[in-house]
C-alpha cells in the first residue's frame, strides 16, 4: 500500500544487486539480507547502539588587546591596550602581555617583570 505522492517500494524477490549501507559495495542479497557480510552487519549494529558523542564546549574568546603592551617605534612610548601612538600617530609594535607597573604605573610587560624570554610561535601573532 502506498500513500499519494510516494513511490512504491521495490520488490525484494528480485535477483538484482544492492549496495551495502556500511561499505558501499554492491552485493546480491539472500532473503532479507541488508549487509554484504557479517563484519558490516556488526559494524552497523555498533554504530546504531554507541553512546552519543559528548558535546564539546569551547570557551568564548576574550580580547587580549586590553592587556597587551605596545611600544611606539619613533618615540619609544609604552602604551597599554592602544595600538596607535597618540603623540606620533604611528602604529606601535606589540611587546607582549602586561599591565601597569606596581610601583610607577607605567606600562610594563610580564616578561620584563619576570626577566624571562618568551618565544612567540610564528602562527600565534
Amino acid at each position: 500500500m502506498t500513500r499519494p505522492g510516494q513511490q512504491p517500494a521495490p520488490p525484494r524477490d528480485d535477483t538484482g544487486t544492492t549496495t551495502c549501507p556500511v561499505c558501499q559495495q554492491p552485493f546480491t542479497p539472500a532473503g532479507r539480507q541488508r549487509y554484504c557480510s557479517s563484519p558490516c552487519r556488526k559494524t552497523a549494529f555498533r554504530r546504531r547502539h554507541q553512546a552519543p558523542p559528548v558535546a564539546l564546549t569551547v570557551p568564548a574568546a576574550r580580547p587580549r588587546r586590553d592587556h597587551t603592551i605596545y611600544e611606539c617605534p619613533d618615540c619609544e612610548q609604552r602604551l597599554l591596550g592602544e595600538q596607535r601612538c597618540p603623540d606620533c600617530g604611528i602604529f606601535a609594535r606589540r611587546i607582549g602581555p602586561g599591565g601597569p607597573c606596581p610601583h610607577c604605573a607605567e606600562p610594563i610587560a610580564i616578561t620584563e617583570l619576570l626577566d624571562l624570554e618568551v618565544a612567540i610561535m610564528p602562527g600565534n601573532r
